[in-house]
């Protein structure tokens, strides 16, 4: 193959490889991160601790209680003064283990649900049961001496999670997912190796696809913080964005971990291919390519023999 077909192809798969970096991690990570309930699960768990997300809890949830109260047992309004004091009583009990344990729980549940609908044949709308996570509630603020406490009611209620207007839609996109988070990521791995294989200049062929991975880490950053962004300007008005910001820092956390893995690596690998070609070029008696071949020196002249 002529010097310079091999030289333009070996950048073409070098470019490519690049380019797919970012959307590969992005992909792999969807697939196998966000798709596993295990991973999930440990990625929402410390959310139990944040101060955003609980004062965001205990403000729903107390909302919610003085609303059960007042619909189904037919009182009367509940005073200012005590709903102050319920939302107090549902924040501490954001402070206890047994929070912890319905969150998680709660967490488990909501995601097991939907997996089983996106690999499922099943039409109807998913849905969860939260009956456990009031129960557990109720109990503590009775515990607590709130009042009407120990009156609210613990239903059976199906909490719908994902229509089933959108399931077939959903399905279509999530096996595409799970093909491309495994394809892509050995797509770009193959394009390097190739375009380095292909390359008549090797040391630089890994200096740029080295650059390339950098930059794809870079990218992947970026998006990353501009979806931050996207994502808390496109919330309703009622949606703490505290709340939501920390649950977007969870759910993106291991996804940047290696954005900022990719950006040093690939940075790293190319400063090593240049300082290993540097040193090469300026070793005692190496010659720079393209450089003058240094003239011969001069033949000493004859000496006369003597008579």
């Amino acid at each position: 193959m002529p010097p310079r077909l091999r030289t333009a192809l070996s950048a073409v798969l070098i470019a490519l490889s690049g380019l797919l970096v970012p959307f590969g991690a992005l992909a792999a990570w969807a697939a196998y991160g966000l798709a596993d309930t295990g991973r999930y699960v440990t990625a929402m768990a410390p959310l139990a601790a944040d101060p955003a997300v609980r004062e965001a809890v205990a403000d729903t949830v107390g909302d919610g209680i003085l609303r059960a109260v007042g619909r189904h047992l037919d009182v009367p309004p509940v005073p200012g003064p005590v709903r102050p004091f319920v939302r107090d009583a549902v924040r501490s009990f954001t402070q206890t283990r047994a929070f912890r344990l319905a969150w998680d729980t709660g967490n488990q549940v909501t995601h097991d649900a939907v997996l089983r609908a996106l690999r499922g044949v099943d039409d109807r709308d998913v849905t969860v049961d939260l009956a456990p996570v009031t129960a557990q509630v109720k109990r503590q603020l009775t515990h607590d001496h709130v009042p009407l406490a120990a009156r609210i009611p613990v239903q059976h209620t199906a909490v719908a999670v994902l229509p089933a207007g959108e399931l077939t839609a959903l399905r279509k996109g999530f096996h595409v997912l799970e093909v491309a988070g495994f394809w892509l990521p050995v797509a770009a791995v193959a394009f390097a190796v190739g375009g380095i294989a292909l390359a008549v200049r090797r040391r630089r062929a890994v200096t740029a696809t080295a650059l390339g991975t950098a930059l794809g880490g870079a990218l992947l950053a970026g998006c990353l913080a501009a979806g931050r962004s996207l994502t808390l300007a496109g919330l309703p008005a009622g949606v703490p964005h505290p709340a939501a910001g920390a649950v977007y820092d969870a759910l993106t956390g291991s996804l940047r971990t290696v954005a900022w893995l990719l950006l040093g690596l690939g940075l790293a690998v190319a400063l090593t291919a240049w300082l290993t070609r540097y040193l090469r070029l300026t070793r005692p008696g190496r010659r720079r390519p393209g450089s003058p071949a240094p003239a011969p020196a001069p033949a000493p002249a004859p000496t006369r023999a003597r008579a």
